[in-house]
C-alpha cells in the first residue's frame, strides 16, 4: 500500500498529458544567488562619475570665468563697430595694426573730451543748482502754499531734514563705504584695460583669426561664417553711426525747447536726452525726458507739461520719420522686437545685454532671411486689415437672420398647413383654370 500511495503521489508529476515540462537546475553564472555582476557595469559607474566630475568642474570654471567671457563679448562687438574703419585704412596701403591704434587713439580723445566736457559743465551746474537751490525751494513752496492753502516754511523744511535719522544713516555709510567705492572704481578701470586690449587685438588680428576659424571647417561653412561675420560688422557699426547720429539730433531738439523756455542747466540735460533716449530703445525717451520734467517743474509747473508734450511728439517724429531714414540698410527691425531683445539682453547680461542685444538680434535677423523662402502675398483685403463687405453684417441683421432661421426650423419640425399649401399657389395643376385677368 505505501508504495501504491508513493507512486500514485508521484504520478501527476510524470503523467505524459502534463504540458508543463520538468523544471531544470539553473545554468552556472546566469541565475541564483551567486551569480557574477556584469564586466560592463564597473566601467559604466566609472564612466558616469567621471562625467558628473567634468561636468561639475566645467560648471565651476564657467561662473569664476563669467566676468571674462562678458568682458571678451564687450571686445568683440567693439572690434566689429571700428572694423569699417580700420578696413578702409588699410585698404589705403597702411598696416593694419596701426590703423587699429589711431582708430582706438581718436576715440578715447573723443571719449575724453566729451567725459571731460560733459563733467567740467555738470560740475558747474551742480555747484549753481546747489546755491539756488533755496530759491527752487522756496518757489515750489510758494506755489504749494498757494493752491493748497498750507503753511510751509522752508527754515522748518531744512531743520526736519538735518534731525532726520536717514540722513545721519547716509553720511556714516558714506564715510564707511569709501573703500568700496575705490575697489569699484579700481575694479571698473581694470576691466575697461581688459576690453580694449581684446578689442585692439580682434580688430588688428581680424584676418588671421577669420583664417584659423575657417581652417577647421569645409569650404562651404566657410563661405557661411564669412558672411555671417561680413554682416555682424555691417549691423554693428551700422546701429552704433545710426543711434550716435540721433542722439545728436535729439539732444539739439531738447535744447532748443530747453533755451526757449529758459530751464537752467540747458545743455547738459539735452546731453543726456540725447545718450538715455538713443541707448534704452521704444521706451528711452520717455525715461530720459523726466530728468527735464524735473527741473522745468521747479521753474514754473506749466513748463513741465510743455516739455512732456515735447517729448511725446518727438518721439514719433523720431519713429515714424527719422528712425525708418536712418536704419533701414543698418537695423531694421521691430519697435516691438527690439524692445522685447533689450529686456532679454538686460536679463541675461545686465547693461552689456541691453547695449549688443540689438545689434545681435539684427545681424541674426538678417543672417536667417537668406535661409527663409518667401512668397508674393495674395491681394486679399484680409492682409491689409480690412474685412469683406459681404461678412461684416451688423448685429440687428444677425439677430434677425437667426430668428428666420429659428422660424424655419420649427415650421419644417411642425409641418404646418401654411408650407403645405406653398408649392400648390407656386406651381398650379395642369386642370385648373388660368387665373382671371
Amino acid at each position: 500500500m505505501a508504495s501504491t500511495e508513493e507512486t500514485g503521489q508521484a504520478a501527476p508529476q510524470t503523467s505524459p498529458s502534463d504540458p508543463t515540462p520538468p523544471a531544470r537546475p539553473p545554468a552556472a553564472g546566469t541565475a541564483g544567488p551567486n551569480r557574477r555582476m556584469p564586466r560592463w557595469l564597473p566601467r559604466a559607474m566609472v564612466l558616469a562619475l567621471t562625467l558628473y566630475a567634468v561636468f561639475q568642474l566645467g560648471s565651476w570654471a564657467f561662473h569664476q570665468l563669467t566676468g571674462l567671457l562678458i568682458n571678451i563679448l564687450i571686445a568683440f562687438f567693439l572690434a566689429l563697430a571700428i572694423e569699417p574703419a580700420v578696413s578702409w585704412m588699410a585698404g589705403r596701403g597702411m598696416r593694419r595694426g596701426l590703423a587699429t591704434f589711431l582708430v582706438f587713439l581718436a576715440v578715447v580723445i573723443a571719449a575724453a573730451g566729451f567725459v571731460t566736457l560733459l563733467g567740467s559743465m555738470l560740475a558747474g551746474q551742480i555747484v549753481k543748482m546747489v546755491e539756488d537751490f533755496p530759491q527752487y525751494l522756496d518757489s515750489v513752496i510758494n506755489w504749494i502754499n498757494a493752491h493748497f492753502r498750507t503753511e510751509l516754511r522752508r527754515v522748518d523744511i531744512q531743520e526736519g531734514l538735518l534731525r532726520s535719522d536717514w540722513l545721519r544713516d547716509y553720511v556714516q555709510n558714506s564715510a564707511t563705504g569709501v573703500l568700496d567705492v575705490s575697489a569699484q572704481v579700481l575694479g571698473g578701470l581694470f576691466q575697461l584695460l581688459t576690453v580694449m586690449l581684446f578689442s585692439f587685438y580682434f580688430a588688428a588680428d581680424g584676418p588671421r583669426l577669420r583664417r584659423g576659424l575657417c581652417s577647421v571647417l569645409p569650404p562651404a561653412r566657410q563661405a557661411e561664417v564669412l558672411r555671417a561675420w561680413e554682416i555682424a560688422v555691417n549691423k554693428t557699426g551700422g546701429y552704433l553711426y545710426s543711434r550716435g547720429l540721433m542722439a545728436l539730433v535729439s539732444g539739439i531738439a531738447h535744447y532748443v525747447l530747453l533755451e526757449i523756455l529758459g530751464v537752467p542747466y540747458a545743455p547738459a540735460l539735452a546731453v543726456w536726452v540725447g545718450l538715455v533716449s538713443q541707448f534704452i530703445p521704444t521706451i528711452g525717451t520717455y525715461l530720459a525726458g523726466a530728468l527735464p520734467m524735473l527741473i522745468a517743474f521747479t521753474v514754473d509747473p506749466w513748463y513741465a507739461l510743455w516739455v512732456l508734450g515735447f517729448v511725446v511728439v518727438y518721439q514719433q517724429f523720431e519713429n515714424y520719420v527719422l528712425q525708418p531714414k536712418l536704419t533701414a540698410r543698418t537695423v531694421d527691425i521691430h519697435p516691438a522686437v527690439a524692445f522685447g531683445s533689450v529686456v532679454a539682453g538686460t536679463a541675461l547680461l545686465g547693461a552689456v545685454g541691453a547695449l549688443i542685444a540689438i545689434p545681435a538680434v539684427a545681424t541674426l535677423q538678417a543672417f536667417l532671411g537668406a535661409y527663409v523662402r518667401r512668397y508674393d502675398v495674395t491681394d486679399d483685403p484680409r492682409v491689409h486689415g480690412h474685412r469683406e463687405r459681404g461678412r461684416a453684417r451688423s448685429p440687428l441683421a444677425r439677430v434677425r437672420g437667426l430668428w428666420d432661421q429659428r422660424t424655419e426650423t420649427a415650421r419644417t419640425a411642425t409641418g404646418s398647413p401654411a408650407d403645405a399649401e406653398s408649392p400648390a399657389v407656386a406651381e398650379p395643376s395642369a386642370g385648373s383654370a388660368p387665373a382671371r385677368s
